[in-house]
């Protein structure tokens, strides 16, 4: 099993300087090969392998132009046409957009194989460096002597802060102590998650409550001028804020993810669309807030971890509009209401809760029955809407 150690690192002004310029020569071959590869394809329509880009970037080092790229480690270099590779596999294969251009301002990395690191004693010693890089352990589990990278990565982000991440192959971990509960979670906006057993877990909106100060930095980035040095001031202000705010929110999404993981043995969710939902202008900002893929992949490699079972219901399954009690199917319900009465059994329903019941019970349909039920019948949907399929249902039709 792959394992990341991000730490945050200090590096000193000769390492700031060697780093700086191994980030600009990243930069400048991953767009170059980018463009070499988008000419190719849409002048001679042939695709670029990995081989070619190599041979291409062993030329550009004997150029008279390009000659500085043999003063950096080549190691990253090589690492950043072969994530390109990846990218271009992905894409071709439907999985992941098309790539784009790097640019000096976002966040910058370099990523180094074991041929242009080592580690002694704890320290860690880069390529192109004459001292060891300092950050700090905070990972007291783990013996920081006996590490064995496979891979370190060099990052700055925008805020001018450096990391230093650490991939390690890891052993699979013991599965945690069975919990004896399942448990089905309906995400949302105005709480952000409401559990089947009726537990709401607030919103705590991070975005919201920084926007001002937020919004301050950006007027004061837009009345510089390009290209000043107090403009540059400026944008590491409002890439300080939109730290804040990321770490605060990846907090919350990893102690909540972490609770849920330790407190039940199945745990089951909504298939949601989240590309599809932001482009609702009025909803748009308040979901990016919630971080609702993060926390699916929280979930995802969590559960693997602890030994648990994640299921991932059909995005198209009537959760809201079906009594949990008698299986009654609504034909219409606005998303203003937020509870309602069973017109089949007259039972009042919480929305959200008793979509997170409908939630679980279409997991356990789905997972073809999980022993161990401990939640109770009522749970259990009775009626039409238990042998439906998670594909999109539709009411039916009432005869006079």
């Amino acid at each position: 099993m792959r394992t990341a150690y991000k730490c945050r690192a200090y590096p000193d002004t000769e390492q700031e300087a060697i780093f700086a310029r191994t980030f600009g020569c990243v930069r400048l071959v991953w767009n170059k090969t980018l463009a070499e590869r988008h000419r190719a394809y849409h002048t001679e329509g042939k695709r670029t392998s990995y081989k070619e880009t190599d041979a291409a970037l062993t030329g550009w080092k004997k150029t008279q132009q390009l000659a500085f790229l043999s003063e950096v480690s080549s190691v990253p270099l090589q690492q950043a046409l072969r994530h390109q590779h990846a990218a271009f596999a992905n894409f071709f294969a439907g999985r992941a957009r098309y790539p784009r251009f790097k640019t000096r301002n976002s966040r910058q990395s370099a990523h180094y194989t074991r041929s242009a690191f080592r580690m002694n004693d704890g320290d860690l010693w880069m390529a192109k460096t004459t001292a060891p890089l300092d950050f700090v352990w905070s990972f007291d589990e783990v013996d920081l002597a006996g590490l064995n990278p496979t891979m370190v990565v060099v990052s700055r982000e925008p805020d001018g802060r450096w990391y230093v991440t650490f991939a390690v192959d890891t052993d699979t971990p013991e599965p945690a102590p069975a919990a004896g509960h399942q448990i089905g979670i309906d995400l949302g906006v105005k709480d952000f998650a409401v559990t089947s057993d009726g537990e709401s877990i607030p919103n705590p909106r991070h975005l919201e409550k920084k926007q001002r100060n937020l919004a301050r930095y950006q007027r004061r980035v837009a009345r510089k001028q390009p290209g000043s040095v107090n403009r540059r001031k400026a944008k590491t202000k409002v890439a300080r804020a939109c730290r804040k705010v990321r770490n605060a929110r990846a907090d919350f999404l990893h102690r909540t993810s972490t609770s849920l993981v330790r407190q039940a043995d199945v745990i089951v969710i909504e298939d949601l669309a989240v590309a599809n939902m932001v482009r609702n202008r009025s909803l748009a900002k308040a979901i990016s807030d919630c971080g609702w893929g993060e926390f699916r992949r929280q979930l995802e490699y969590k559960a693997e971890r602890a030994g648990r079972t994640l299921i991932v219901i059909d995005r198209w399954y009537p959760s809201s509009k079906t009594c949990s009690a008698c299986g009654h199917l609504l034909a219409k319900l606005s998303l203003s209401t937020r509870a309602w009465t069973c017109p089949g059994c007259r039972t009042r329903h919480d929305r959200d809760h008793n979509a997170a019941k409908n939630i679980l019970a279409a997991g356990r349909a789905v997972a073809g029955g999980i022993p161990g039920d401990v939640c109770g019948a009522d749970v259990r949907r009775q009626g039409s809407s238990l042998p439906q399929s998670a594909t999109k249902q539709k009411h039916p039709r009432r005869e006079p």
